[in-house]
């Protein structure tokens, strides 16, 4: 069974067990979905993907003797009133990673993007946000740690995490169902992480980045390993590279998944570049035979996996034939951009990542789920306590459609 599969149903059972649980709030979808979808006008759409604006270099600030980060911003609101009791986390071996899971629902819909448009509202094409319920094109690591809600269980996880909207090709967004996320690094004491670079470290405060395929430059390779695959009843199973294969093995009723790996290796010195990528890096086996950091980005930080799952119907084109100019079926909204030619679906699924985690629950699952080389799931800390399901949870988007934001 793959990776995957395992932490997807490891999430399943320790959240199906949480909803049992007294620390659970009864559904109310409808008061759930007034903090997700938030529309506000926005300023009219480019009929072509403006040129980036340069980011401002970031100040950080140095706070230990390894790397530098932002200073760390404690919650302002009572943290252990977020934190539950729960199972002790079992151990991961015989992985040789720690692990720590949990799952998001899906938040406001933006054409916002706060790292490679900051200050500029309505200047991207079309994001699915979740996470921070208060993220816009404004947001900073200060105001992502001090201000919003959160779709990923609680708000001690502020951080900021968006993709491309998926759209059906009849003028609605279709919203996944959830988003299952997972951190994995070697323990700070395995001596693979000196191999790999000069030391495995927690996500230093203020990090941002994007991975994936570039907007910003196409003709270069994507980065993040991103696939697609289908779950459910009648499911093919398989990588996909595209949503074109997929759909030729995803009936209607089970789930799209779009999944894609972030980037382990950082250079301890940037919170963010111009490109917004060039900080970060994946490893590479090389001639060595093993996985190994650049030298100039010498530091492991958790890096986490992400699968947006979407419930599919009748509207997903399933022949498996597509042409340029076809987009009357699921596509994301970065595969349509004005003034270009329409991408295959699915081709330029991309991500982005604004860290806001509490710094002590943060250094709760590193330093137990991740360095003592647990397998956490459903924010299970690895400590005998979990992170509090503090949303209505459901495994179906509610609403499951809705129109494109004007």
């Amino acid at each position: 069974m793959s990776e995957a599969m395992i932490g997807y149903k490891g999430l399943a059972t320790g959240l199906l067990a949480l909803m049992i649980g007294a620390s659970f709030i009864p559904t109310d979808d409808a008061r759930f979905d007034r903090l997700r979808i938030i529309k506000k006008p926005r300023t009219t759409t480019p009929t072509t993907e403006p040129a980036p604006t340069p980011t401002p270099t970031p100040t950080p600030t140095t706070t230990n003797a390894l790397y530098t980060e932002l200073t760390m911003i404690p919650s302002n609101f009572t943290v252990s009133s977020e934190v539950t009791t729960g199972p002790l986390a079992s151990s991961g071996a015989p992985d040789v990673v720690g692990a720590f899971r949990f799952i998001c629902l899906p938040g406001q819909l933006k054409s916002d993007d706060p790292i490679v448009y900051p200050g500029q509202p309505g200047r991207s094409h079309l994001h699915q946000f979740f996470g921070n319920t208060a993220a816009d094109a404004n947001s900073t690591y200060s105001s992502l740690r001090t201000t919003g809600q959160s779709t990923c269980m609680s708000p001690v996880n502020r951080s900021a995490y968006w993709m491309p909207a998926m759209l059906n090709g009849r003028g609605s967004v279709v919203r996944p169902d959830y988003v299952t996320i997972y951190y994995k690094r070697r323990p700070a004491t395995d001596p693979e992480c000196q191999r790999m670079a000069k030391a495995c470290i927690p996500l230093p405060n203020g990090l941002r980045y994007v991975f994936g395929f570039n907007m910003l430059n196409p003709a270069t390779a994507p980065t993040g390993a991103f696939h697609y695959r289908c779950d459910g009843s009648g499911a093919g199973s398989g990588h996909y590279r595209d949503i074109v294969e997929a759909a030729q093995n995803c009936p209607a009723g089970a789930r799209l998944g779009a999944v894609i790996d972030a980037p382990p290796c950082w250079d301890g010195k940037n919170l963010d570049s111009p490109d917004h990528r060039s900080h970060m890096a994946y490893t590479s086996y090389g001639w060595w035979g093993y996985p190994k950091c650049p030298s100039t980005h010498p530091y492991v930080v958790p890096r986490f996996t992400m699968g947006a799952w979407y419930m599919t119907d009748d509207t997903l084109d399933r022949t498996g034939t597509w042409e340029p100019g076809k987009t009357v079926t699921w596509h994301l909204s970065s595969d349509v951009m004005p003034g270009t030619l329409p991408s295959r679906p699915g081709s330029t699924f991309h991500a982005d990542w604004f860290g806001a985690w509490d710094p002590t629950v943060q250094a709760t699952w590193t330093e137990n789920c991740i360095d003592k080389l647990l397998n956490c799931s459903a924010g299970d800390l690895g400590n005998g306590t979990r992170i509090r399901q503090s949303w209505p949870f459901s495994w179906n988007a509610n609403p499951r459609l809705v129109p494109i934001p004007s």
